[in-house]
């Protein structure tokens, strides 16, 4: 990279860096609006015993789900995890160390750790086995838990455009995540569709600055759905 022109052409530098044992913040929710080239470079790549944070790990053989076929990840921290086989059995199996975090929660940790806060209290979670061995204040009359923020290595992060300079605009549901993620990695590398000129994305427009992005490139997206549902023809059982 040469001064504010956050441009990489390969998927190799654009991950360069993530080595064993770190830390991984990944935007998206469900299977919409994840930085599907990003993640199948760390595949590629085979880096093992990644801590991944994520709203949930994709599915049988894409998305995150891509991670779990080599064991790559050891802990995985989410809101939901539903949809994927193979999870539950590494979870059953003992082979997958799982963190389950309600969702908001979870994306609130995300954006008070790129804010630089280190713990919040919340309701969310009190009583049930998520505010087990948690910090108990009461505010106000009601009684809510410390919850520690969320930083990564590397934050992965999926956006529609963004200029060369780093300033992104998601759309619709890719914001779901993604803005949070993007500001909680020591390095946020950015897949976009589309790479503009500076100038071209009206400042009142921009979901997440520049300045919390390391590095963008450009990639193509599949976009599967990720359980496609039909209308019924009327009068069919």
């Amino acid at each position: 990279m040469s001064g504010f022109n956050k441009v990489v052409t390969s998927y190799e530098q654009a991950m360069q860096g993530l080595t064993d044992g770190m830390t991984i913040i990944a935007g998206g929710f469900g299977l919409c609006g994840i930085p599907e080239g990003l993640i199948a470079q760390i595949k590629k790549m085979r880096t093992k015993d990644l801590t991944v944070v994520s709203n949930n790990c994709g599915v049988d053989g894409f998305g995150l789900g891509l991670l779990l076929e080599d064991k790559q990840i050891k802990k995985m921290i989410s809101s939901y995890v539903g949809e994927n086989a193979l999870f539950e059995q590494q979870l059953l199996n003992g082979e997958l160390e799982v963190e389950l975090t309600p969702q908001g929660t979870l994306a609130e940790k995300m954006r008070a750790g790129g804010a630089g806060i280190p713990a919040f209290y919340t309701a969310t979670g009190y009583g049930t086995p998520v505010g087990e061995g948690k910090e108990v204040k009461e505010f106000n009359g009601r009684p809510y838990i410390l919850e520690e923020s969320i930083t990564g290595d590397f934050a992965i992060v999926k956006a529609w455009k963004a200029d060369i300079f780093g300033n992104c605009v998601y759309r619709h549901t890719a914001q779901n995540f993604n803005p949070m993620a993007a500001t909680a990695g020591k390095i946020t590398v950015v897949e976009v569709e589309e790479i503009v000129p500076p100038g071209a994305i009206p400042p009142s427009e921009i979901h997440t600055p520049g300045i919390y992005v390391n590095r963008i490139i450009q990639g193509t997206f599949e976009k599967r759905i990720e359980r496609k549902v039909l209308a019924k023809e009327q009068g069919e059982a």
